[in-house]
C-alpha cells in the first residue's frame, strides 16, 4: 500500500491545468547546483516563453547583501522525471538586474564563442564522459566500502556485476531513465575501475546544449542521490592512494574534421591545444592535480601528449579515427567537477578561432 505521503507526491494535477516549473541554475562556487519551483498557467516547451525570475544572490555567494537580487533567464526546458506530467525542469543562466552577465555565468560566455560565425560553420559536436563517486552521506566515504577500511584493489569492479563488486546500480539506473525521461541525450552508463565510482555519457551534442545537458543530467543525479539518502562527488580524486580519480573526458568534432581527411585536422587542433596546455588545464576542474599524475590512466598534468588508443595520454586518438582518417578525438584532461560551458568553449575557440 502506498504511504499517504507519496499518495499526495503522485496527485495528478491535470485537471487544475497548471503546471509547475523547477528553474535551475549555478551557485558560486561553479559546482552548487541550486533550484526553485513556480506555478505556470499552463503547458510551456519555448524557454523564450518562460518568465525571467530572481533569486537571493548574497545566499549563493554571487551578490552583495545590500544588492543581492540576481536575474534568471531561462534558457532550455527539459520534462521533469519527478513531477512527471507538463512539469518541466528549467535550466537557467544568471544575469544582474540591469541585465549583465554575473562573473560566474560561464554560460554566456560560451554562448558567445560558440555564435561566433567560424564556429556555427563547424558545428562542434561534443560527448562527455561523467565520471563520479557515490558517498555514504554520514562518513563522506565511498558506497560499498567497509566503514574506515579498504575493499581489495582495483581491477574486479569496472563494468562489473555482483553485490561484491558494483555498488550503487539502483542510484544508476533510476538515473539512465531519468535522464532519458527528461529528454537528453544520455548515451550509456557503467561502473568505473574504483569501486563506488560511477559514469554517464551525454552523446554528441552541437555546441552549448552539452554543458545544458550536463548540467540537467548532474541536477537530476543529485536529486536521485538525494531520495536515497546517499552523497555524489564529483572530486577528481576522492580517495588517495591506489585508487582512479574521476574525471569528465570530453570527446570532439568539428564538420570537417568528421569529413575525409579529418585526421590531419585532428593533428593540427592537438597542436594548438599543446599551446594553450597552461590555460585549458587552469579552467580544467579544481584539484585536478591530484588526478593527473601520470598514473592510474593519466597523462601528466604539466605536459600535453596524445596517442592512439592511449588512455595514458593527454589526447586520446581512437582506433577506428585513425583507420578511416577522420572521426573525433577525446580531451582526458578535464576533471569530473569542471564546468562544461567552460571547457566544450575552451576547446572550440582553441581549435576552431586559435
Amino acid at each position: 500500500m502506498m504511504s499517504p505521503l507519496s499518495d499526495l507526491l503522485n496527485l495528478d494535477l491535470t485537471d487544475t491545468k497548471k503546471i509547475i516549473a523547477e528553474y535551475i541554475w549555478i551557485g558560486g562556487s561553479g559546482m552548487d547546483i541550486r533550484s526553485k519551483a513556480r506555478t505556470l498557467p499552463g503547458p510551456v516547451s519555448d524557454p523564450s516563453k518562460l518568465p525571467k525570475w530572481n533569486y537571493d544572490g548574497s545566499s549563493t555567494d554571487q551578490a552583495a547583501g545590500d544588492d543581492s537580487e540576481v536575474i534568471l533567464y531561462p534558457q532550455a526546458i527539459y520534462k521533469d522525471p519527478f513531477r512527471k506530467g507538463n512539469h518541466i525542469l528549467v535550466m537557467c543562466d544568471a544575469y544582474t538586474p540591469a541585465g549583465n552577465p554575473i562573473p560566474t555565468n560561464n554560460r554566456n560566455k560560451a554562448v558567445k564563442i560558440f555564435d561566433h560565425p567560424n564556429v556555427k560553420a563547424e558545428e562542434p559536436w561534443f560527448g562527455i564522459e561523467q565520471e563520479y563517486t557515490i558517498l555514504k552521506k554520514d562518513v563522506k566515504w565511498p558506497l560499498g566500502w567497509p566503514l574506515g577500511g579498504f575493499p581489495g584493489p582495483q581491477g574486479p569492479y569496472y563494468c562489473a556485476v555482483g553485490a561484491d563488486k558494483a555498488f550503487g546500480r539502483d542510484i544508476v539506473d533510476a538515473h539512465y531513465k531519468a535522464c532519458l525521461y527528461a529528454g537528453l541525450s544520455i548515451g550509456g552508463a557503467n561502473a568505473e575501475v574504483m569501486p563506488g565510482q560511477w559514469e554517464f555519457q551525454i552523446s554528441p551534442t552541437v555546441g552549448v546544449g552539452a554543458g545544458d545537458q550536463l548540467w540537467v543530467a548532474r541536477y537530476i543525479l543529485e536529486r536521485i542521490t538525494e531520495i536515497s539518502d546517499v552523497i555524489v562527488s564529483y572530486d577528481p580524486k576522492p580517495i588517495e592512494g591506489d585508487w582512479n580519480g574521476a574525471a569528465a573526458h570530453t570527446n570532439f568534432s568539428t564538420k570537417s574534421m568528421r569529413k575525409d581527411g579529418g585526421l590531419d585536422l585532428i593533428k593540427k587542433a592537438i597542436k594548438k591545444l599543446e599551446v594553450k596546455h597552461k590555460q585549458h588545464i587552469a579552467a580544467y576542474g579544481e584539484g585536478n592535480e591530484r588526478r593527473l599524475t601520470g598514473k592510474h590512466e593519466t597523462a601528466d598534468i604539466n605536459k600535453l601528449s596524445w596517442g592512439v588508443a592511449d588512455r595514458g595520454a593527454s589526447v586520446r586518438v581512437g582506433r577506428d579515427t585513425e583507420r578511416e582518417g577522420k572521426g573525433y578525438f577525446e580531451d582526458r584532461r578535464p576533471s569530473s567537477n569542471m564546468d562544461p560551458y567552460l571547457v566544450t568553449s575552451m576547446i572550440a575557440e582553441t581549435t576552431i578561432l586559435g
